[in-house]
């Protein structure tokens, strides 16, 4: 570990050695932003500013350096050279936060929080300002049945904190606002197709350009096809199921987005379908059956509209309408042993359908005060869980509704010092209300050098899977009566500006987390079942170090400590590294047309449900895109995993494994053409 953190460092500290000649001051690029006040602009207007500003922090744009939280963004041009395929691997790459990859569905814990079999339901996951979650499990879709093709996204804003004085339910640990592309950073029509291990596949076409001064729109489908590898899990090594060893692991998704704005109004639309075969024999049903898979749908359509009132206020509202359908089959032999089998084949199914409306006022009343006041309605129309195989266990049809009212204001006493107080207070028709502050103290110590000390308090309302879903008594009951978890955060955060090329940050938190909702299993029937008794703290660091040159070349290097443990018996929370280090490194090899993207990512071991602990692992992935001089052709070959690492992540209460093995080294090879 010490050898790891070690080279990292050198390697970044020498990147200005290779990396050319020292730019000037951004001025030419930072100067529409300055131009214009950032909490007048739009987050369609946000695409066209530096990335040194956050527009999910305080649900206006502003400087990073002013945003009352931790701050990683990541940018289209980072997503092509590090040559990520999912959203999971994006944030992955960001401090602080790690995957864990059950062979089903990708899921992601940040500052060493990842609770097993809980679906992130403490992560609020946007696109363009517009919800993901969906309303019956409250899961956001970071893996391959996220909306948005990754090659549509702009830029990825994690903003690490409570978010509650601001969201609604889920803004616990992180907000995740994606920013997709508008028609005119394409100026016509684009062909992506790309082959890679595995007999994967994946084709995509889109169109976008700007007609006129007002009007862009944006359309794109997109197909992927994976056999997926032949899987070997010693669980199952007997003669009776082949060894152990199965092939069904596919994957399979389509994908269209459009994106449309004219003028103060802006519209999307998104759609996947994704079908996955699960091999790993999840609650106890026949191993290497390939009847046994998911599949998921999920549709967003988001409108927008901002309108500057006057030159100190502007109104934004927002309105959405989401729809999320699971299937889950099961394939299960109930027969008792000795017996011939007796095949049955169990379904789950979850569908869910909801509209969201807001109304925000942002303004400047008085000189150095920034105020926001917004009203956020939720209305679900179904929140529908089924449970059947030759009978009905479950069948059960329910709706809900929520609305929120939010303020925010930000008080600048003097040219250093900013205040910033927020509340938040939601009322549910499940359990009833909720009030959430925020404070924040943000000080310019020195020209360079920015203190912040952050105080949040957020919570999470039960679900209704957590709430109703049941099996008619064969494993699981209803809970029907659960209390929302909360967290309190405290964090303080440096940021250093070291020269024109580099910058640092510094965060040191705490969080406590009460009223955890987990599953467990009432002595008094033996059936599983949600309660409020769980507690955690955590205790961490993050240290980030930046480079940016002028001639492409980018650098980010972090370190994270986090000691997160169970409040109640004082153990170390399972699936929780304690230590998290990260390289990524964007280097031109040829001067505008040839890029190399190197990324080194380390987890610590970590604790699994068994009570063992995984082996901490490194990984590589390098990525060589090359650029033509038209700019038309665009190639791209990555290596994963280059040193073919054997790795494992925690398996779940419904695994078998203990441990899930993932992939060795992997390939990816992918062409674009613009015409």
């Amino acid at each position: 570990m010490k050898i790891l953190l070690f080279q990292i460092v050198v390697l970044s500290l020498s990147l200005p050695a290779w990396a050319g000649r020292t730019a000037p001051e951004h001025a030419g690029a930072d100067k529409p932003a300055a131009e214009k006040d950032l909490f007048e602009m739009s987050i369609e207007e946000l695409m066209d500013v530096s990335i040194d500003t956050v527009y999910g922090a305080s649900k206006y744009a502003q400087k990073l350096s002013d945003a009352p939280a931790s701050v990683t963004i990541i940018t289209a041009d980072e997503i092509r050279k590090y040559g990520y395929r999912t959203l999971a691997e994006v944030l992955r790459s960001a401090p602080g936060f790690y995957i864990n990859y059950d062979r089903n569905y990708h899921y992601v814990g940040t500052r060493g929080f990842r609770r097993p079999g809980d679906y992130d339901t403490r992560i609020l996951l946007l696109v363009n300002g517009h919800r993901i979650n969906e309303n019956v499990g409250d899961s956001p879709s970071f893996g391959a049945q996220f909306p948005v093709d990754i090659d549509l996204i702009e830029r990825v804003e994690i903003i690490r904190g409570p978010g509650a004085s601001l969201y609604i339910s889920n803004a616990m640990l992180a907000v995740v606002n994606v920013i997709t592309k508008q028609g005119a950073s394409l100026q016509g029509l684009e062909l992506s197709g790309e082959a890679a291990s595995f007999d994967t596949y994946k084709g995509r076409v889109t169109y976008g350009d700007r007609f006129g001064e007002d009007f862009e729109l944006l359309l794109s489908a997109s197909t992927y096809d994976s056999q997926g590898p032949e899987l070997h899990f010693a669980e199952f090594d007997t003669p009776e199921t082949n060894h152990g060893w199965t092939d069904n692991d596919d994957d399979q998704f389509d994908n269209v987005f459009a994106h449309a704005s004219w003028g103060n109004l802006s519209l999307v639309m998104a759609h996947t379908g994704r079908e996955k075969g699960v091999p790993t024999a999840p609650w106890d049903t026949v191993f290497g059956d390939p009847r046994t898979r998911t599949w998921d749908d999920t549709t967003l359509v988001g409108l927008n509209y901002s309108r500057g009132l006057s030159e100190n206020w502007t109104v934004n509202s927002r309105l959405a309408y989401g729809q999320y359908d699971y299937h889950g089959q099961w394939v299960s032999d109930r027969a008792d042993e000795g017996e011939d089998p007796y095949i049955v084949i169990d379904h789950d199914e979850w569908r869910g359908r909801w509209w969201d409306g807001e109304l925000q006022l942002i303004g400047r009343p008085l000189d150095r005060h920034t105020v926001m006041a917004g009203t956020e309605v939720r209305y679900n129309a179904r929140q529908d869980l089924r449970a059947w195989d030759e009978e009905i266990y479950l069948d059960d049809s329910g709706c809900s509704d929520n609305w929120g009212i939010y303020f925010q204001d930000e008080f600048r006493p003097t040219e250093k010092l900013a205040l910033v107080g927020g509340l938040r207070h939601d009322l549910y028709d499940s359990f009833g209300g909720t009030t959430n502050p925020r404070l924040a103290v943000i000080y310019d110590i020195l020209d360079k050098t920015t203190l912040k000390l952050l105080y949040g308090h957020a919570f999470r309302a039960p679900n209704a899977y957590e709430l109703y879903y049941h099996d008619g008594g064969y494993t699981q009951k209803a809970s029907l009566d659960l209390d929302p978890e909360t967290i309190k955060t405290y964090e303080i955060i440096v940021e250093q500006e070291l020269s024109r090329q580099l910058s640092a940050s510094a965060s040191g938190f705490h969080y406590a987390m009460d009223d955890l909702i987990s599953q467990y299993v009432d002595p008094a029937d033996g059936l599983l079942v949600f309660k409020n008794l769980d507690k955690a703290e955590a205790t961490g660091l993050e240290l980030t170090l930046l480079g940016r040159w002028h001639n492409g070349a980018t650098s980010r290097v972090s370190y994270s400590y986090v000691d997160a443990e169970d409040g109640t018996t004082g153990e170390t929370l399972v699936d929780s590294p304690r230590h998290l280090a990260k390289l990524n490194v964007i280097a031109p090899l040829v001067q505008e047309r040839l890029f190399g993207g190197l990324e080194v990512l380390y987890d610590s071991n970590v604790k699994t449900l068994g009570a063992g602990y995984t082996d901490d692992f490194a990984l590589t992935n390098v990525t060589l895109t090359y650029v033509s001089a038209s700019r038309r052709l665009e190639v791209s070959a990555g290596l994963y995993n280059l040193f073919d690492t054997s790795y494992a992540y925690p398996g779940f209460g419904e695994h078998v494994q203990d441990e899930i093995e993932q992939d060795g080294r992997m390939f990816r090879v992918k062409l674009t053409y613009r015409f």
